[in-house]
């Protein structure tokens, strides 16, 4: 694991870390069948506007459905071929496509434990500064949950609520000390407020 407080070069770019369900695709519970996804109208337009900006797109997904029985990775990794097939199509892409398989009640063997890459746990973002040379204090996390921006705040990064998915119903339950940087209607208004901070 990375040393948080170790400074990162000049030239690590900003990323925006995105959460999947309920953020890019619809939420539709465990989502166990790659055909069952279904984008927002302006995901293909938003991340095409990131990608355009210089702005590395990282998903960052928890999917405890594989701990806990009703998946397999091998269908988180069909899901996510389908999303990168649809983004392509619409000349936008995700750079890097990274989840947390894990939770501490799973009943799949090596699966069933705590980890560091659930969020908020800061893993997965550990990863991609490794592997995409991105500076998280410079970047954007952008989700459903108010776990999204505790993300946000665990690597320094500015977070950002959308009411798809959970948001609404969970946007008046945060949590004691918790803030959002913005809480926007959808992902299309969250890269409208991201890039005005970009440039």
């Amino acid at each position: 694991m990375i040393d948080p407080a170790e400074p990162r070069s000049r030239a690590s770019r900003r990323a925006v870390f995105l959460d999947r369900d309920g953020t890019i695709i619809e939420e539709v519970g465990y989502l166990d069948r790659a055909e069952r996804v279904e984008f927002y109208p302006w995901t293909i337009d938003a991340i095409r506007a990131f990608n355009r900006a210089g702005l590395a797109v990282v998903m960052i997904s928890n999917q405890s459905g594989v701990a806990r029985g009703f998946f397999t990775e091998a269908v988180v990794d069909d899901v996510h071929a389908r999303v990168a097939a649809m983004l392509a199509e619409g000349g936008a892409r995700i750079d890097a496509y990274y989840y947390c398989p894990h939770h501490p009640d799973g009943k799949v063997a090596g699966y069933a434990r705590p980890c560091d890459c659930r969020k908020p746990g800061r893993g997965l973002v550990d990863r991609a500064v490794r592997e995409l040379d991105v500076d998280p204090a410079r970047s954007f996390v952008v989700g459903d949950r108010w776990l999204d921006v505790a993300l946000a705040r665990a690597i320094g990064a500015n977070g950002v609520l959308v009411r798809t998915g959970y948001g609404m119903s969970v946007e008046h339950q945060r949590p004691d000390g918790l803030t959002a940087d913005a809480v926007v209607d959808n992902l299309i208004a969250a890269a409208s407020w991201i890039l005005g901070r970009c440039s």
